[in-house]
């Protein structure tokens, strides 16, 4: 059985790796072994974070992205084999105690690299064959390593778009999506929540396709009341309505040639969406007042926050018009569904503002990249721009962010006796006051350790502690000097 269950992974896996494949290759490994679980847990750049990119008998969690425990943290940390009695893999990364079963870790390895580790959840007292699953674990280890993102951000095979930052799962996925689409002439709507980056992947298609060369028009559909609209997308005569004293093109001549991007599309009112409609089919328009209409060659990429077919079930958005509009659908994901995306954003943004502002080397203390990571961000990648463009503007000469650069509502979530924000009437709603003070001892202590890269002594040598008080102090918030440890000891970080 295992020759042959080596052959069947490598059949399913020697074409081009994909997210399939590797779900299908960890089912097949599963069920040979009999095992009720598995997941493959790959590190992340913050080795605090896991992708999982195939889970066996794991309810799904609501992220592809987990944020590890200490315990399993040091697990996958350590690249040793362990098998765990009395336990199971929860669907968060968490590891749940159940007395019938075992949990066999395997660490996986690429290019003497440690990248991940499988987990298997067999019945206790099973016995699984060693050397045929470390095996298989080494070739699923070096076909998923392939999709995993890396440091910075970076994306396997350097295939982000233009403008592009970050490599989650969910962003590879987008990715893939424009490389697909570009070269040709279809119609795309992109969908997501405001702030998602919708204007940024409609300018990577265009700039991907045959008609990067040509002009490039975007509108934001919301932003003009309604009388106003179908004279910026279609034009006008002179003389067609009071002031219209001159000729004017619209949007779709302007882009002839290139790309139209209408942004917020489900804005637009229902006799527009009828003239709208008519271009897509005839590729022709006719301004206000003309007598006849003008051929056109434009691509249209369309956007919105809302949900059109609940909007077409209202009669708020023909239903012919959608059809033509959703013809190639990309989705953009909210951030906080693309966690391991979050620090290698942050770092853009400082970067960007910071030369903006004539500041250099400006870094995000652990508290703060802490913190960054547990908010929710509602208004997504552009909330984040602006939080760090505040940040830069705040930082002192040091260049270390620290949290009270950060706005109110980061703290708010971060803390959660205080999640609440503000009370009604605005006044500050307050926790317990020995929960406020161990959030900021706990930042204070994050900061000293990643200073001095952690060497205890120094650290609470910084902090006036003594040494047994700071290791107590580390203990109590489950701290390690090991994760602190880089270069040279006893010296301040650059």
């Amino acid at each position: 059985m295992p020759v042959r269950l080596l052959k069947e992974l490598a059949l399913m896996l020697e074409e081009a790796p994909s997210p399939a494949r590797i779900q299908k290759a960890l089912e097949c490994l599963a069920g040979a072994f009999s095992c009720a679980q598995g997941a493959l847990f790959m590190l992340l750049p913050d080795s605090t974070l896991a992708h999982v990119p195939a889970s066996v008998g794991v309810e799904p969690s609501r992220r592809d992205t987990v944020r590890l425990s200490r315990m399993l943290t040091d697990i996958l940390q350590s690249g040793e084999d362990r098998v765990l009695a009395g336990k199971k893999l929860g669907s968060d990364g968490a590891l749940l105690a159940d007395a019938a079963y075992e949990l066999h870790v395997l660490p996986l390895r690429r290019n003497d690299e440690h990248v991940g580790a499988l987990f298997l959840a067999a019945e206790r007292g099973k016995s699984l064959s060693a050397e045929p699953l470390k095996a298989a674990a080494a070739l699923l280890a070096a076909v998923a390593d392939t999709q995993r993102p890396q440091a910075g951000g970076a994306v396997p095979g350097d295939s982000r778009p233009y403008g592009f930052v970050g490599g989650s799962p969910a962003m590879l996925e987008v990715y893939r999506q424009i490389s697909h689409v570009a070269q040709s002439g279809t119609t795309v709507l992109i969908t997501g929540e405001s702030g998602t980056g919708k204007e940024l992947a409609a300018r990577a298609i265009h700039a991907a396709s045959s008609r990067a060369s040509g002009p490039f028009v975007s509108l934001n559909c919301a932003a003009l009341p309604e009388n106003l609209v179908e004279n910026e997308l279609f034009g006008h005569e002179k003389g067609a309505f009071t002031g219209a004293v001159d000729t004017r093109p619209g949007r779709f001549e302007l882009a002839d040639g290139g790309t139209l991007f209408l942004d917020e599309v489900g804005e637009l009112p229902l006799l527009v969406q009828a003239k709208l409609l008519r271009v897509l089919q005839e590729h022709c328009v006719e301004r206000l007042g003309a007598m006849q209409g003008r051929r056109v060659d434009v691509r249209i990429i369309t956007a919105t926050n809302r949900d059109l077919e609940a909007m077409v079930q209202e009669k708020a958005f023909r239903r012919d018009l959608f059809y033509r509009l959703n013809v190639f659908p990309v989705h953009m994901p909210a951030l906080r569904d693309r966690i391991s995306d979050i620090l290698p954003l942050s770092v853009h943004f400082i970067q960007e503002h910071a030369a903006a502002n004539g500041k250099r080397n400006i870094r995000l203390s652990l508290s703060v990249q802490d913190m960054l990571q547990r908010y929710d961000w509602p208004g997504n990648v552009r909330e984040l721009a602006n939080v760090m463009e505040r940040a830069v503007l705040l930082v002192d000469d040091g260049g270390l962010v620290l949290p009270q650069h950060l706005p109110r509502s980061l703290h708010s979530e971060m803390c959660p006796f205080v999640r609440g924000g503000m009370q009604d009437g605005g006044a500050p709603s307050f926790g317990p006051l020995q929960e406020r003070l161990d959030e900021l001892e706990r930042g204070c202590i994050l900061d000293a350790l990643e200073r001095f890269r952690g060497h205890v002594g120094h650290a609470a040598e910084a902090l006036c502690l003594s040494e047994r008080v700071m290791a107590l102090r580390m203990k109590k918030y489950g701290m390690t000097y090991k994760d602190f440890r880089s270069g040279k000891l006893g010296k301040p970080a650059d």
